[in-house]
C-alpha cells in the first residue's frame, strides 16, 4: 500500500499540475481547457483541483512540486476564500446544484480543503 501511494504521488507530480505539460495521446498538443476550469460536480472530467485533492488526501500536497498548482489555485479566487463554479452542468443533472459562473460553496470547499492541508492544517 505504501509503495502504491509513493508511486501514485510520483505519477501525479511527474508533471506540473498547473501547466498540465504531460504528453497527450490524442491529436491535440495541449490539455483540455476543462483541466483549468474549476467546477462542481466533476462528472466525466477532471481539473487541476482534483489532482491537488488526491495529493492532499495522501498527505503530499505540500510537496514543492505542487507549489505552482497551489499558486494557480490561490490566483483563481473570485474574492478571498471563494471560487467560481465554471462548470456547473446546469440542465445536465436532475437539479441545478449551483449557477454557472457564480461564487461556489462546493468549489470553495474543495479548494479550501486543499489549501488547509498544504499549510499544515489537515
Amino acid at each position: 500500500m505504501e509503495r502504491a501511494i509513493i508511486e501514485g504521488v510520483e505519477f501525479l507530480l511527474s508533471r506540473d499540475p498547473a501547466t498540465a505539460d504531460h504528453p497527450f495521446p490524442s491529436c491535440s498538443d495541449k490539455p483540455s481547457g476543462a483541466w483549468f476550469t474549476l467546477g462542481f460536480p466533476l462528472a466525466h472530467v477532471t481539473d487541476v483541483l482534483q489532482n491537488m485533492e488526491a495529493l492532499a488526501e495522501l498527505g503530499h500536497v505540500g510537496d514543492p512540486r505542487a507549489a505552482n498548482a497551489l499558486d494557480w489555485l490561490v490566483g483563481q479566487q473570485a474574492v478571498p476564500g471563494r471560487w467560481r463554479n465554471r462548470r456547473a452542468y446546469n440542465r445536465r443533472t436532475i437539479i441545478d446544484i449551483e449557477h454557472q459562473g457564480a461564487v461556489s460553496t462546493w468549489v470553495a470547499l474543495r479548494a479550501g480543503t486543499v489549501l488547509t492541508a498544504a499549510h499544515g492544517g489537515g
